[in-house]
C-alpha cells in the first residue's frame, strides 16, 4: 500500500510539472509525464495529419507523366517528394508518444484512423493540380502556421519546416492557375471549373464549427490548438478572395460578401452532410485511395525488410 501511495505521489508531482508548463507556454517533450488523454489526442491528430500528407500524394502523382512541360514535371515531382517527407516527419514525431508506425498504418488501412476528406476527390485535368496547390495547400498552410505554436515540442518543430515547403506548394499551384487564366478561353474555363469543384472541399479542411467538434475542448485546454476552426477558415477565405480577384477567378459562393463589422468575409453554408459522407468512407475516391496505399505498402515490404536487416547488420559490426 505504501509503495502504491508513493507511486501516486510521484505521478501527481509529474503532472503538476505538466500543468506548470501549460500555464507558462513551455513545450511538452517526449520524456515529460503527460495525461493519457493528451497523449491519445496527439496520436490521433498527428497520425491523421501524417496519413493526409501521404494519401495526398496520390491525386497529384497521377499527373506526373501528363504535366504540360518538363519544368512542370520537375516541380510536381519535387512537391510530391516534399509531401512524402512531411509524412515521415509526422510519423516520426508521433512515434515519440509510444505508438509504432506499423500500428498507425494498420489503423489507416482498417479505417480506424482518418485522413483529410479533401484527398478523396478526383483530379480530372491539369487545372485540378493547380487548384490543389493553391487552395488545398493554401488551406493547409493557414492551419499549420497555427500548429507551429502547438504545445507538443516534436509536433511544433516539424511544422516549422513543413510550413516553409508548403508555401512553395501554394505558389506552384497559384502559378498554374494564373497561367491558365492568361491562356485560351478553354483554359480559363478549365481553371474556373477546378475552382468551382475544389473551393468547398478546401473550406471543409478546417473541420466543422468548434461547437460540433468533440475534441475541441481538450485541444484548447492543452494548447494543442490555438485558433478555432472558424477563425482559421475566415483567415483562409480573406486571403484567397484577394488572390482570386488578381487573376480573374470567381469564388463559387453567391453569398460571399465583406463584413465591415467583423473585418472578414461572410460565406454561404457549407455542406457538412457531404463532409460527413466523405469522412465516413463514401466519397468519390475513398476506396481507390486506400486500395492504392495498401497495394503500395505490401509491394514495399521487401524494402522495409532489407532496411531492417541492413540496420541490424551495422549494429552487430559496431
Amino acid at each position: 500500500m505504501m509503495e502504491h501511495n508513493e507511486n501516486t505521489a510521484v505521478q501527481e508531482v509529474a503532472l503538476s510539472a505538466f500543468d506548470y508548463k501549460m500555464e507558462n507556454d513551455q513545450a511538452i517533450e517526449p520524456r515529460d509525464e503527460m495525461p493519457e488523454g493528451y497523449r491519445k489526442h496527439l496520436i490521433r491528430q498527428m497520425s491523421q495529419h501524417a496519413h493526409s500528407e501521404v494519401i495526398g500524394m496520390q491525386p497529384e502523382g497521377n499527373w506526373i507523366t501528363r504535366a504540360p512541360s518538363l519544368r512542370a514535371k520537375q516541380i510536381l515531382l519535387a512537391k510530391i517528394q516534399d509531401e512524402c517527407g512531411h509524412g515521415l516527419y509526422l510519423y516520426s514525431a508521433a512515434e515519440t508518444l509510444g505508438i509504432s508506425r506499423s500500428e498507425m498504418i494498420a489503423q489507416l488501412h482498417s479505417g480506424k484512423a482518418k485522413y483529410s476528406s479533401v484527398f478523396n476527390y478526383p483530379t480530372l485535368n491539369w487545372a485540378d493540380v493547380g487548384a490543389i496547390g493553391w487552395l488545398v495547400d493554401g488551406a493547409a498552410i493557414v492551419n499549420q502556421v497555427s500548429l507551429q505554436r502547438t504545445s507538443y515540442g516534436p509536433y511544433s518543430r516539424a511544422m516549422v519546416r513543413i510550413c516553409k515547403e508548403e508555401s512553395f506548394h501554394q505558389r506552384q499551384g497559384y502559378e498554374i492557375m494564373a497561367n491558365m487564366m492568361r491562356g485560351t478561353a478553354d483554359q480559363r474555363e478549365m481553371a474556373q471549373d477546378a475552382m468551382n469543384r475544389w473551393w468547398w472541399p478546401s473550406l471543409m479542411m478546417f473541420g466543422p464549427h468548434d461547437s460540433s467538434s468533440p475534441h475541441t475542448g481538450d485541444a484548447f485546454k492543452w494548447k494543442i490548438k490555438r485558433q478555432s476552426n472558424d477563425e482559421l477558415r475566415a483567415k483562409f477565405i480573406d486571403k484567397t478572395v484577394q488572390q482570386a480577384e488578381v487573376i480573374g477567378l470567381t469564388i463559387p459562393d453567391p453569398e460571399l460578401k465583406w463584413n465591415e463589422e467583423k473585418g472578414h468575409y461572410d460565406h454561404g453554408p457549407i455542406n457538412w452532410a457531404e463532409f460527413q459522407r466523405v469522412i465516413g468512407g463514401h466519397g468519390p475516391c475513398n476506396t481507390q485511395r486506400i486500395a492504392h496505399h495498401k497495394k503500395t505498402h505490401e509491394n514495399g515490404a521487401w524494402v522495409r525488410a532489407a532496411a531492417a536487416a541492413y540496420s541490424a547488420k551495422q549494429k552487430s559490426i559496431a
